[in-house]
């Protein structure tokens, strides 16, 4: 049998002690290290409105991290000074209120507290038997997010790093309720529409149903699913021997921000025994307020939903969660045993976030969705999102008011289509001379998308740094870009 020098090993372990020990900051440098980064972040937010939405990246943002070299250690301000010039700086400026395009992000300053409290704690939230807090915690909020969409008290759910994971588990879960193995993918049937987001199709993939066959069913002049489409293709696909098992609509798409017909697809997916899924990563936390229930009506129908607080609740990306109307289909698909864990335990009445996930490692994600809750109380997320749905449809009418100009359907909740169409020249041609020009502006910034095969824009309306002012700015600003262009072409 092997036996080691127990002189060396402790010499050494006196020398490795002392260097690794240099990972515990003591009670003097944590004070100075978290003073410098509460003034870094302090200046950020006071400058915030000050700040460029769009800063074109440089070569010179790219030299700080041309190589590792962590080899040789910066103090605190050092370190920010990266930050400040080679991060926040270049690219988009997700925190600001002047972010009209794509779906906005969020993060609300209570959530960064939480995180610096859950990061330094570091409870462990994949297991109940080793945080029973954190879990119970996040059980807490995922039964919250059921109550508030009409999901019955059997949901389950699990909070995510944002909607293409959450996508990814419903799909999981879907596929093994309908029991699909791969001798029956050519004939097992997803019904979807070009508006989908591509998180869908990428979980198919991911999910081993590449090889499904893909409806895309027709939608309506407003882009939304149509029902009787829908209905004559299951129809149709039952007849000729295939087996409709997924029907996926959007409580909020991505392109136009519509909301399908959830309530009549509910009704045909019922029937039809097919597994109902939508993805409400953007649109479904509209419910909490009145005017964004009654469009959502029939969101309760799904038997799987995806909904992400990075977008409306304003949270930090890298906050989604999927609820799932049966908590038994998720056991089924994710719940397994391993002899290393043959200690961990959890009562009856409370699921194990990895027995419903993807995910054994897990940080705690929760924490940045409850703090604020309790500190500040529903009313204002409330209120927040129903200034978005009226700023959407304040846009809507104001945008009208300039000239050639051609909007999309009027907006379900907070995201607006146009675009100019000038007297000469090529209409797309001009919007993405448009767009190129506001971007480089800085100033807001909207993003862009093909509708009909024309090139569009977008204003998203979702930030929660966002109000009237800022979408008066944004108008004018669009005014005063396009009355340049049409006078130069």
């Amino acid at each position: 049998m092997e036996t080691f020098d127990l002189s060396l090993i402790v010499s050494r372990l006196t020398q490795l002690e002392k260097e690794s020990r240099r990972l515990e900051p003591d009670s003097a440098l944590r004070k100075s290290v978290l003073k410098r980064a509460e003034q870094h972040a302090e200046e950020f937010l006071q400058n915030l409105d000050s700040m460029p939405m769009y800063v074109e990246d440089k070569k010179t943002h790219a030299a700080a991290f041309r190589s590792p070299d962590f080899d040789n250690a910066v103090d605190i301000d050092g370190a920010l000074h990266i930050l400040r010039e080679d991060v926040d700086c270049p690219g988009l400026n997700p925190a600001s209120g002047k972010h009209l395009g794509y779906i906005p992000g969020g993060g609300i300053y209570y959530s960064s507290v939480a995180d610096y409290l859950a990061a330094v704690t570091n409870r462990y939230a994949g297991v109940f038997f080793a945080s029973p807090g954190a879990v119970r915690m996040e059980n807490v909020l995922l039964r919250w997010m059921a109550e508030i969409v009409g999901y019955p008290e059997t949901a389950a759910g699990n909070l995510t790093s944002g909607g293409s994971v959450s996508n990814l588990t419903a799909v999981v879960v879907a596929r093994d309720a309908h029991e699909i193995s791969a001798k029956d993918f050519s004939r097992s049937v997803v019904y979807l529409t070009s508006q989908v987001h591509h998180s869908v199709e990428k979980a198919l993939h991911i999910a081993g149903l590449g090889e499904c066959t893909k409806r895309n069913i027709p939608c309506d002049e407003h882009f939304k699913m149509k029902p009787d489409a829908l209905e004559a293709a299951i129809v149709s696909d039952k007849k000729s021997g295939l087996h409709p098992w997924l029907v996926v609509a959007s409580a909020g798409s991505t392109d136009a921000g519509v909301v399908d017909p959830l309530a009549e697809i509910g009704e045909i997916a019922s029937h039809h025994g097919v597994w109902y899924h939508i993805d409400g990563a953007y649109g479904a936390f509209f419910t909490l307020c009145d005017e964004g229930k009654k469009i959502l009506r029939g969101i309760e129908t799904s038997d799987s939903l995806v909904m992400d607080p990075h977008k409306g609740l304003f949270l930090p990306y890298g906050s989604g969660a999927v609820l799932v109307k049966d908590r038994a289909h998720a056991l089924r698909s994710f719940s397994q045993r391993a002899n290393y864990m043959q200690d961990a335990f959890a009562p009856p009445d409370e699921l194990s976030p990895a027995d419903v996930s993807i995910e054994l490692s897990k940080h705690f994600r929760g924490l940045r969705l409850w703090l604020p809750l309790k500190l500040l109380g529903v009313a204002p997320f409330r209120a927040a999102l129903e200034e978005k749905i009226l700023l959407a449809r304040y846009f809507f009418e104001k945008i009208q008011t300039l000239p050639n100009v051609e909007v999309g359907p009027p907006p379900d909740l907070s995201v607006v289509t146009f675009r100019f169409v000038p007297l000469h020249g090529n209409a797309d041609e001009f919007n993405k001379r448009l767009a190129d020009e506001i971007r480089l502006d800085g100033k807001v910034f909207f993003s862009s998308t093909m509708l009909h095969g024309k090139f569009t824009l977008r204003c998203a309306v979702l930030a929660f740094r966002v109000h009237r002012p800022v979408i008066d700015e944004a108008l004018d600003i669009l005014r005063k870009k396009s009355e340049y262009l049409m006078r130069s072409t």
